[in-house]
């Protein structure tokens, strides 16, 4: 006889709880709301998760031992002493006092990522910024890793991408109305399992699936055709990685050679075009096919058949994790622009359809419960991608959008929920940097590479372990997710961690305001439920929402097509740029006088690319994607992660003809290197790969060969061991994971042990 199923949510998806007949919660299951569901989260009851847990306070040694900054270059290396609860929290308060009355709260910084849990209340990136904030504030991060060139570009030049996210056109209008979908680094089914929140219905493939079942014709544009499944023929054109903006100038050339522009569109919509299309006078489909290696005559052809119908041209959010990101993202709404289709139905551009479930969503537009992380009395950040450049040159400044940064000297770093070592780009400089600030103190659930470079580790409860509400933008449902299990080992959520902290910091009262778990999820579920009614959203009262478990977002889907109320009046319904209209030149970026980013669209070339001197000595171009089998590197140590890797480690997948020039066969060992760095990984073949090009999908708890070196040998297949860390450009200074040199040949010498999933020594 079992219990009734409750409902708890991950980013990649809500799952049905099963106990047991004693109560426990026994096995989970897929959301049966859910036509697609996402598999990674089954696993999270599991004995191989529950073992890595975090599972009482724990301090590094020589910091307990001689106090802060001690030995810190054996971070990752030392043995931890558990302390109980008390005296953890004593020491933390007292070493946060000890910072702020030295260095002042400027020397602390707040780090988080955001997708630590789907609930609303319990997110970790709320909780530590209103913690911080409570106690006189912290330096924050701007951006991120996913979308730092594009989220500073395009508010510039069209809108914000959280506003753009939300009002992408729905999967359904475009079955019925696009007739040609060109995609620029496809539509991923892998990436589209995840939602910040919570993917609750996902909806990806039978958007996909029913476009094609309608008749829609897909072009895919990317080194890699695995990355769109449409159940049907697609037509793929292999693209050398970081030359999408030549080859769309060149397409841009076409229509405006051949006069297949709307210049109607164009003179009502956007400004500055007269001064972006002289620019184009060189940009040829000759021009471009020597850069990105499609044949001019294509290129040619695709801009007229683009002119000739109903179109949505789409870009992923990969191609501005590079050099000049932003450059294909103007590029891309540029020739939107000039196709002049933006605001039709089926027409326009995606930025992007794919890389979450959100995009394409016709559930209505609500607002959800949010967690007030209150005022930062500190004025200083940073680009998040430059948090090493910031650890290693306190005092240093970088232009960013327009200003110019000063980098703090950080003394103390907090961190809960996330895991630099997976998201930052260069680690072995990373591991350099970590040892600058004198204490590292995370809240975390498992003992992650970061956890166990830390000084002090406080063990945090999973979502399964506490109350919260689940809410994501655009999905169809609030989920009451209720406390499935009790906490392993002496977990405490942060809520409590924090409301601990700060009593004995004097600020117990700024930061609870005098509620409990449960009275602030009443309180964010009125606030959320008075702003939704006034959005024509109306949702029951709390005790009725928490009794049922699940409350249904009804209400109109009331802009199913993008951009359609500014097209039909641009005057109306301004955009929030400069202009109120399209920039496709900017004068407020032309002023900023950035040689690596002047006022419209143009082709730089990157740093590192398989066109450039360096592609001699390395010659593979390495693609480190969002991978199939977890969100980031979380749940790395799950048997539905450790399932897809082979040998134990991640795969590169190569193409036959550049594995067999190497002497490689399917499943061998292989060493990926470049002057950076080193991984081990596991050859995986396919010939839907382009030649000289490799993916090898982030996600492998970094997992260094401890010898004493700076550049280690990483054992586990984490690409970031690899990759370049310097800024996208002095517009945005985003990651350019995307841009990356490498060679690889087969591993022959004795096989290191994998550590990642290792427990760390106590004492």
């Amino acid at each position: 006889m079992t219990h009734q199923r409750t409902l708890t949510a991950a980013h990649w998806g809500v799952y049905e709880v099963e106990y047991d007949d004693k109560g426990q919660a026994a096995k989970l299951h897929p959301f049966s709301h859910d036509p697609d569901p996402s598999p990674i989260g089954l696993h999270m009851l599991s004995d191989e998760v529950a073992r890595l847990r975090v599972r009482r306070p724990a301090f590094r040694k020589s910091w307990l031992e001689r106090g802060p900054g001690a030995n810190s270059d054996k971070r990752g290396q030392e043995p931890f002493v558990e302390l109980p609860w008390d005296e953890a929290l004593d020491r933390v308060a007292a070493e946060l006092k000890r910072v702020k009355d030295a260095h002042s709260n400027r020397a602390i910084f707040g780090g988080s990522y955001g997708w630590s849990s789907a609930g609303r209340f319990h997110h970790a990136q709320s909780q530590v910024h209103r913690f911080l904030n409570a106690i006189g504030g912290y330096v924050r991060h701007m951006d991120s890793y996913s979308l730092g060139a594009a989220r500073v570009l395009m508010p510039h030049i069209v809108a914000g991408m959280e506003e753009l996210m939300s009002m992408h056109t729905s999967w359904e209008v475009l079955a019925e109305h696009c007739k040609l979908f060109v995609t620029f680094g496809g539509a991923p089914h892998k990436n589209a399992q995840i939602n910040a929140g919570g993917a609750m219905v996902h909806r990806l493939k039978d958007g996909l699936y029913g476009m094609r079942a309608k008749g829609v014709r897909f072009v895919n544009i990317t080194p890699t055709a695995e990355d769109l499944d449409t159940g049907g023929d697609i037509e793929w054109l292999a693209i050398r990685p970081n030359t999408d903006a030549a080859l769309i100038l060149a397409l841009c050339n076409v229509l405006l050679s051949e006069n297949l522009h709307d210049r109607a569109f164009l003179d009502r919509c956007t400004v500055g075009f007269d001064k972006f299309a002289p620019s184009l006078a060189d940009r040829t489909p000759e021009w471009a096919e020597g850069i990105c290696g499609i044949p001019a005559s294509r290129i040619r052809a695709l801009a007229r058949e683009m002119a000739a119908t109903r179109t949505t041209v789409n870009i992923n959010w990969s191609l501005q994790r590079s050099h000049h990101g932003e450059q294909p993202f103007w590029a891309l709404v540029t020739l939107a622009s000039m196709l002049g289709q933006i605001g039709l139905p089926g027409g326009g551009f995606g930025a992007s359809y794919g890389p979450t479930n959100i995009m394409g969503s016709s559930s209505p537009v609500f607002s959800g419960p949010t967690l007030s992380q209150g005022t930062n009395a500190v004025p200083d950040f940073i680009p998040v991608a430059r948090f090493t450049d910031m650890l290693l040159n306190p005092g240093g400044k970088i232009p960013y959008n327009g200003q110019e940064i000063t980098y703090p000297d950080i003394r103390l770093v907090y961190w809960a929920g996330g895991n630099p070592f997976h998201h930052h780009q260069d680690l072995n400089r990373l591991r350099i940097a970590w040892r600058k600030p004198e204490t590292i103190v995370f809240n975390e659930q498992f003992w992650t590479p970061a956890a166990k470079m830390a000084d002090i580790v406080l063990p945090a409860t999973t979502g399964l372990e506490r109350d919260d509400i689940g809410y994501a933008r655009r999905e169809p449902f609030l989920i009451a997710m209720k406390k499935a299990r009790e906490p392993i080992g002496e977990a405490r959520d942060d809520y409590w961690i924090f409301s601990e902290i700060t009593r004995r910091l004097g600020a117990g009262d700024v930061y609870t305001e005098g509620r409990d778990t449960m009275q602030w999820l009443a309180h964010m579920h009125e606030e959320s439920r008075q702003k939704s009614a006034k959005a024509g959203v109306p949702f029951p009262s709390f005790e009725e929402f928490w009794e049922a478990g699940i409350a249904e977002a009804k209400g109109e889907n009331r802009e199913p097509v993008m951009l359609a109320r500014f097209r039909a009046d641009p005057a109306a319904n301004p955009l929030r740029t400069p202009s109120g209209k399209i920039e496709i030149f900017s004068e407020k970026i032309a002023s900023f006088g950035y040689d690596d980013c002047p006022g419209h669209a143009v082709w730089l070339e990157p740093t590192e690319w398989l066109g450039s001197k360096k592609a001699e000595r390395f010659p593979l171009h390495m693609l480190s994607d969002q991978p199939t089998d977890k969100l980031h590197s979380q749940l790395d140590h799950s048997p539905h992660a450790k399932a897809t890797k082979v040998k134990g480690r991640q795969p590169v997948t190569m193409h036959p003809d550049d594995a067999a020039a190497r002497g490689i066969a399917d499943g061998d060992l292989l060493r990926v290197f470049n002057d950076r760095g080193a991984c081990l990984a596991a050859a995986r073949l396919s010939d839907r790969i382009r030649r000289g090009v490799v993916r090898l999908s982030t996600g492998a708890w970094f997992d260094p060969e401890l010898s004493g070196s700076n550049i280690l040998l990483e054992k586990h297949g984490n690409p970031n061991a690899l990759t370049l860390d310097i800024g996208a450009s002095k517009l945005s200074q985003g990651c350019i994971a995307q841009t990356c040199l490498v060679e690889i040949e087969r591993f022959d010498g004795p096989v290191p042990e994998i550590t990642a999933h290792r427990l760390p020594d106590f004492l």
